[in-house]
C-alpha cells in the first residue's frame, strides 16, 4: 500500500530522526508504528545512522501490529524484521536472522539484556507504550536501564504518559535521557519538584507537586518530547460520554454497607472478609457489580441490578452491536449466562467476527484490549460493565472504538452503582485525566506548514 503520510505524520518522523533521544506521545489512532518505521527506513537504509533497532512492545502488539504494518506499507521495503517472542527457540531463531529491526515483548526484556550482555547489538530502541515502563522497580525498567551506554538512540511512544499522575514521568525520561533533565536517581526527583501527600507519621504514601512544579517538569523535558492529540489531528465523529445510575436495593445496599464498615460478611454460608483498604477496595467494586469472590475464590452472586441495566441497553440498542468491557471473572460469566449471544473477544478469530458484525455483544477485557486492537469496524456503542482504576486501561479500551475509521458517532456509558465505589472510580479516572491533558497541552506540538505527500526514500 503507498503511504501518503498526514501533515503530522511527517512531522513525527522527522522529530524521531532529528533527536537522538525523543518522547514522542502520539492519541491513540495517529499511527505511531508506521511513523516509526518510517523514520527507521530512513535512519539504517538512508541515512546510515542507525544499524540494528531494537523495538519493545506488548506482546500482541509485538507479535501481530509491528510485523503487519512493516509489510503493509510499500515505502518500507527492503527493511528486514524479526519477532522475537514465544518460545526460547524461537526467541533465538528471530535473534539469528540478524534483521534490521527486532520486535520483542517486554516480558522477555530481563532475557533478552541476559543473553547479550556486553555483546548487545541494538544501537537504537524504541519502546511502543513507553508508559508501561513507569514503574523504576520493575525488572523490565532495571534489566533496560543497563544497556543505556550501548546504545546511541532512544524512542519512546505513547499516547498516555502520565496516566497516575507526573511521578509516572521520571522512569521513562530516565530510560530516554539517562536522567538528563529529571535527575538520575527517583529521591531527588521527589526532593525536587513534590510534597508529601498521604502518610502516616514517618511513612509517606503519595505525593503532590509543589507549587509551579508542573511548569518547570513540562519544561525540562521540552526539548526532546513531542506531542500530538488526536482530536487535533483526525476528523472524528461525534463521542458522547454518559453514565447510567444503577439502584441497590435495600438489602443489597446494607450487604455492601457492611462490608464497607465491618470488613467481612457472611454471604451464602460462606464468609468474606478484607484484610486490607486494597483488598476491600477490590470486594467493594465487585459488590458493586453484583457478585463476589469468597475465601475460597468461589463467586458468589449478590444481585442482578447491573445486569439488568445492561439487558435495557441491549434492548435500546435494537440490534446495534454493543462492546462491553468488564473486571472481574464473574463479570464475564453472569454477563454470558444472561445473554447467551455474547462473546468474548480473546483471539484473532474472535476479533474478525466483531468487525465482521458477526457478534451482538462483544465482551472485552480492559488488560487485554489496553494495545493493539482495531474494532472500530463492528460498532460504535462501548459499556463499562465493570470498572478500573487504571486511567490507561480505561483510556485505550475506548480508543478501540474511537478511532481513526471509525465512521459512526461513539458512545461509551458508564454502568456505575449509585453510592458504590463507582462513582469514586469514575471520580478518580476524571481527575488523572485532567493532569494528563495538562502535560499533553504543555509540550503540545504545533505543526509546521508542510505539503502532504509520499515520503521520497
Amino acid at each position: 500500500m503507498r503511504y501518503k503520510p498526514h501533515n503530522y505524520q511527517t512531522q513525527a518522523t522527522g522529530f524521531i530522526i532529528n533527536h537522538d533521544e525523543a518522547a514522542v506521545f502520539l492519541g491513540m489512532g495517529l499511527g505511531k508504528s508506521v511513523i516509526a518505521l518510517t523514520a527507521i527506513w530512513q535512519l539504517v537504509l538512508d541515512y546510515f545512522l542507525v544499524q540494528r533497532v531494537l523495538v519493545i512492545a506488548p506482546l500482541r502488539v509485538a507479535r501481530d501490529t509491528w510485523p503487519q504494518e512493516a509489510a503493509k506499507w510499500d515505502h518500507l521495503t527492503g527493511l528486514t524484521l524479526a519477532v522475537a517472542v514465544g518460545s526460547k527457540q524461537d526467541r533465538l531463531h528471530a535473534l539469528a536472522k540478524s534483521a534490521m529491526v527486532t520486535v520483542i515483548n517486554r516480558e522477555n526484556i530481563p532475557w533478552l539484556v541476559a543473553h547479550y550482555g556486553a555483546a548487545w547489538p541494538f544501537d537504537m530502541v524504541v519502546i511502543d507504550e513507553l508508559s508501561s515502563f513507569k514503574n523504576h522497580r520493575a525488572k523490565r525498567f532495571t534489566t533496560l536501564v543497563k544497556m543505556r551506554p550501548y546504545v546511541s538512540r532512544w524512542v519512546g511512544l505513547t499516547g498516555t504518559p502520565a496516566s497516575n499522575g507526573l511521578m509516572d514521568l521520571w522512569a521513562q525520561f530516565r530510560l530516554l535521557d539517562g536522567g538528563t533533565r529529571l535527575g538520575r536517581y527517583i529521591t531527588r526527583f521527589r526532593d525536587r519538584w513534590f510534597v508529601p501527600d498521604k502518610r502516616a507519621g514517618m511513612q509517606v504514601f503519595t505525593y503532590k507537586p509543589r507549587a509551579g512544579a508542573e511548569d518547570e517538569i513540562y519544561e525540562a523535558i521540552s526539548d526532546m518530547t513531542l506531542s500530538m492529540r488526536t482530536t487535533d489531528h483526525l476528523t472524528l465523529p461525534e463521542l458522547t460520554l454518559t453514565t447510567t445510575k444503577v439502584k441497590l436495593a435495600d438489602q443489597e445496599r446494607e450487604v455492601y454497607e457492611r462490608l464497607e464498615q465491618d470488613l467481612v460478611i457472611e454471604l451464602d454460608g460462606q464468609v468474606v472478609d478484607a484484610a486490607n483498604a486494597a483488598v476491600l477496595s477490590g470486594k467493594l467494586l465487585q459488590l458493586a457489580s453484583g457478585a463476589i469472590y469468597d475465601e475460597n475464590g468461589d463467586a458468589i452472586a449478590v444481585h442482578g441490578a447491573k445486569l439488568d441495566a445492561l439487558e435495557d441497553l441491549v434492548e435500546a440498542a435494537n440490534g446495534q452491536n454493543l462492546l462491553v468491557a468488564y473486571w472481574y471473572k464473574h463479570d464475564l460469566e453472569r454477563i454470558i449466562e444472561r445473554f447467551p449471544q455474547a462473546r468474548a473477544l480473546k483471539t484473532a478469530e474472535d476479533t474478525a467476527a466483531w468487525n465482521n458484525g458477526e457478534i451482538q455483544i462483544g465482551l472485552i477485557h480492559p488488560a487485554s484490549a489496553g494495545h493493539g486492537l482495531n474494532l472500530q469496524v463492528g460498532g460504535h456503542l462501548l459499556i463499562w460493565f465493570s470498572l478500573t482504576w487504571s486511567l490507561e486501561l480505561y483510556q485505550q479500551t475506548n480508543a478501540r472504538l474511537y478511532r481513526q475509521g471509525q465512521t459512526q458517532p461513539v458512545t461509551i456509558t458508564h454502568l456505575a452503582a449509585e453510592g458504590t465505589l463507582d462513582e469514586a472510580v469514575l471520580k478518580a479516572l476524571d481527575t488523572k485525566n485532567v493532569t494528563q491533558a495538562a502535560l499533553i497541552e504543555a509540550v503540545k506540538t504545533q505543526l509546521t506548514t508542510t505539503k502532504e505527500n509520499s515520503l521520497c526514500m
